[in-house]
């Protein structure tokens, strides 16, 4: 049995790594509780991202009501700040209406935009980044805990792109500021209530294994060409491992026979990925 962590709230997040079933969980529990679904998915506001984003279908909404689903075409540009606008805006048109919003996805740095604020928005500095990829992880860490001892704390000190973007926003500001999040300190907040999918590692696998042969027996590959050529090869691997790595193939990259092993083995590197957040979660 999939384990779930549940607290009483007026919002319900679901959360859990890619193929574990949340979308499922997700009309289940609108249908208990008449609740709307708020998709927390970077891939899935395109039109024409079907098949690769495992885009949930009419039918398997079963009258649930879901948002922010199809709202951009495949050229427009959608951001972390896009999503904490738009779904800040539903969740009090959804509650205003007696429903619960349910906020369910995969993308996990929207959910940690809307819950815990989003990053500061200090443009990038090219010169200064040259110059800090000079030096080693470690001294960048030890750079960010003499100057902002508050941020290193929150820091993984092995992730480099990380340490080099807060000393970024250290040249700029002086110190990271705390993020200011929609629902105020997130921990204890009994507006939330979560739901936490985590299958164990074997049976996530299979399902990721069942997933991908799925989507390549539904036309991914077909659904890549299509975007490919209306949108061109950079813009294609911008939407996520499955198009890139099917692009690879459409560009004689890679061989058809290798696109299953392939694909497979990134997406588990994802789930991997996504399981080490929810370790990080601070919901009790």
């Amino acid at each position: 049995m999939i384990p779930s962590h549940i607290m009483g709230a007026k919002v319900l997040v679901i959360v859990g790594p890619t193929a574990s079933g949340k979308s499922a969980r997700a009309v289940e529990e609108g249908l208990k509780r008449g609740g709307e679904i708020v998709s927390v998915d970077s891939r899935q506001v395109y039109r024409g991202l079907d098949i690769g984003t495992e885009k949930i279908t009419r039918e398997e909404m079963r009258g649930v009501p879901h948002h922010l689903i199809d709202i951009r075409e495949l050229e427009e540009s959608y951001s972390a700040g896009d999503f904490v606008d738009d779904a800040s805006r539903l969740i009090e048109e959804i509650s205003s209406r007696g429903k619960l919003p349910i906020l369910v996805g995969g993308t996990h740095f929207y959910f940690d935009a809307l819950l815990h604020g989003l990053p500061a928005r200090v443009p990038m500095n090219r010169e200064l980044r040259e110059k800090l990829e000079t030096f080693s992880t470690e001294e960048l860490f030890v750079q960010i805990q003499k100057r902002d001892p508050r941020r290193a704390k929150e820091l993984d000190p092995k992730n480099r792109r990380r340490l080099i973007r807060a000393l970024e926003i250290i040249e700029e500001q002086g110190a990271v500021p705390p993020r200011c999040s929609y629902f105020g300190p997130v921990g204890n907040n009994k507006n939330i209530s979560w739901i936490v999918i985590n299958p164990p590692a074997k049976e996530l696998r299979e399902h990721i294994e069942i997933r991908l042969k799925n989507a390549l027996e539904r036309g991914l590959i077909e659904e890549a060409r299509r975007v490919r050529e209306e949108i061109g090869n950079e813009r294609l691997n911008e939407f996520g491992l499955e198009y890139k790595v099917v692009g690879e193939y459409l560009r004689d990259g890679r061989t058809k026979e290798s696109l299953l092993p392939a694909l497979s083995a990134k997406l588990w590197q994802l789930a991997r990925r996504q399981k080490a957040w929810l370790k990080k979660l601070r919901i009790s």
